[in-house]
């Protein structure tokens, strides 16, 4: 089960992580998840930046992308392999030495996933994918640690080194250490071309990633390996015996190797890279070779079909002159595709390719939001929309006669007059209605002409509304007079009616008179 491209293993581990306050390997997670796509650039180039941070563990760094291609899933392991591709190519050397004097190596020479092909192929989109990606996750971990090997014997990555006539690192060398170097260099070379993919291998955004990441290197590596042979091919005439017959085996790898090169660039051009970007390779005349047998024999001492003289020799250089005039273009072609960045980006995508399309989605973008009017504007769209949508309509202003009450708000002051002139009958026992009191305050006498209601539902005059529950002659009717007629200090001498009131001054006895 996936969730938003990840699985849910994917973001439970990655949760862990940060759990655990371990920023490094949940970054390490996250560029080798079990989705089917290339590591993310965001996460590659803050991996990248780590390796030049003072702070982090490059040894912790390479463990944890070793650990995770250790997993069962091809995908992950194809991922690690890619991270640890990229961080090789673009991070820290500190990175580069590390793997190289470390005993931890890809052990992936058996690897093989077999988890699509025994569940029916559900695992993942294409059903053998899985089964079908093991040899070339083997091929490419193999790869990478020739790659480690090569760093570990010559102190130096032949992908960075210096290349070129006045410059080149390869082209400058000494005959002596040259059929040294040459040795290693051919055998990273070896262990990139035994990748060997074809068109329809490259079905799947992983090993595309891990092809464009090839190709790069192939471009560098190819390089030095051919300036490495014209330095070879000017010093051999020079050379002794022993050291001609290495020069000489030299020379024919070179000749095997480079058709495998075009082969492998074919490829390239096949899954659409650019065939002006891709450099010419351009061979020597074969009738070099024949001239560098005819001088190890001489050196040898073995009978040839011509005899060494001065017109031979003559011709021995200008057929050298010749090849080295060959390979020197086509160690220019490789040399401008090697300073070129244009495939140095994460995915294998041109960045002039990805500058267009952004802007032609822009412009797609300003187009549609010209057809389609906002839905704040005041056209009959934005009328629409504000009927439909209740966040975009407005309240309803408040009628001019109508009292807006707050049912929660604080009660508002009354005027001193109106308190002033409350009386016992206005509020029987403190039993005030204070939501009458309230429509009272708020909104005038608007309420009361209005009318009013009952509790027990039946309608009272505006007069009686006035008031919060009767009028004073309806209360002296039920409950008589309870003010006298004289001063209030006389005290309840006289009363109205038959009937007494409870609340009178005091009270009388069976007899009529006045309880003492």
């Amino acid at each position: 089960m996936t969730m938003a491209g990840q699985t849910i293993n994917d973001r439970l581990l990655a949760a862990r992580h940060s759990l655990a306050g371990q920023g490094l390997a949940k970054s390490v997670c996250k560029a080798t998840t079990e989705e089917c796509i290339g590591p993310k650039k965001k996460h590659l180039d803050y991996l990248v930046h780590c390796t030049n941070e003072p702070n982090v563990s490059i040894p912790h760094l390479a463990n944890l992308l070793i650990e995770r291609s250790q997993n069962a899933n091809w995908v992950v392991v194809y991922k690690s392999l890619i991270t640890t591709h990229h961080l090789m190519a673009y991070g820290n050397e500190r990175f580069m030495q590390y793997l190289a004097s470390s005993n931890s190596t890809f052990n992936l020479s058996s690897f093989l996933d077999k988890g699509t092909v025994q569940d029916g192929g559900m695992g993942v989109p294409g059903g053998r994918m899985g089964y079908d990606m093991s040899p070339f996750i083997r091929r490419y971990a193999k790869y990478l640690n020739e790659k480690s090997l090569s760093y570990r014997a010559m102190a130096f990555d032949f992908c960075k080194v210096k290349r070129g006539k006045e410059e080149g690192s390869l082209r400058s060398m000494n005959a002596e250490k040259l059929l040294k170097t040459l040795p290693v260099l051919q055998a990273q070379l070896d262990a990139l071309l035994e990748f060997d993919c074809q068109s329809n291998d490259l079905s799947n955004g992983v090993i595309n990633m891990s092809f464009m990441l090839l190709f790069r290197d192939l471009i560098r590596l190819f390089a030095c390996y051919n300036d490495g042979i014209i330095n070879l091919l000017e010093k051999y005439f020079d050379m002794n015996k022993k050291h001609a017959r290495d020069a000489l085996d030299l020379y024919k790898k070179f000749l095997v190797r480079m058709d495998r090169v075009g082969e492998f660039l074919k490829v390239a051009e096949n899954v659409g890279i650019d065939k002006g970007d891709i450099p010419d390779l351009t061979k020597a005349p074969s009738s070099l070779l024949d001239a560098l047998e005819q001088h190890l024999a001489t050196l040898e001492g073995r009978k040839v079909s011509a005899a060494n003289t001065p017109t031979q020799s003559s011709s021995n250089q200008r057929n050298v002159k010749s090849a080295v005039s060959a390979l020197s273009s086509t160690s220019s072609a490789f040399g401008t595709a090697a300073a070129s960045s244009k495939f140095d980006t994460t995915n294998g995508i041109d960045e002039q390719l990805k500058a267009q399309v952004l802007a032609e989605e822009e412009a797609a973008m300003n187009q549609y939001k010209s057809k389609v009017s906002s839905p704040t504007s005041s056209g009959a769209g934005g009328a629409s929309a504000a009927l439909t949508n209740p966040f975009l309509s407005s309240p309803p202003a408040a009628q001019a006669g109508q009292p807006i009450v707050d049912l929660f708000g604080a009660a508002s002051a009354q005027p001193a007059a109106a308190a002033a002139a409350t009386k016992a009958s206005d509020d029987l026992l403190q039993l005030g209605n204070p939501f009458a009191d309230m429509f009272e305050a708020s909104g005038g006498g608007g309420a009361a002409a209005a009318g009013a209601t009952g509790f027990n539902g039946a309608s009272v005059s505006s007069a009686a509304a006035t008031n919060a529950f009767v009028s004073d002659s309806n209360f002296s009717s039920v409950f008589g007079n309870t003010e006298p007629a004289g001063n209030a200090g006389d005290g309840p001498d006289k009363y109205d009616g038959a009937v007494s009131s409870p609340f009178d001054w005091g009270a009388t006895d069976d007899d009529g008179g006045a309880a003492q």
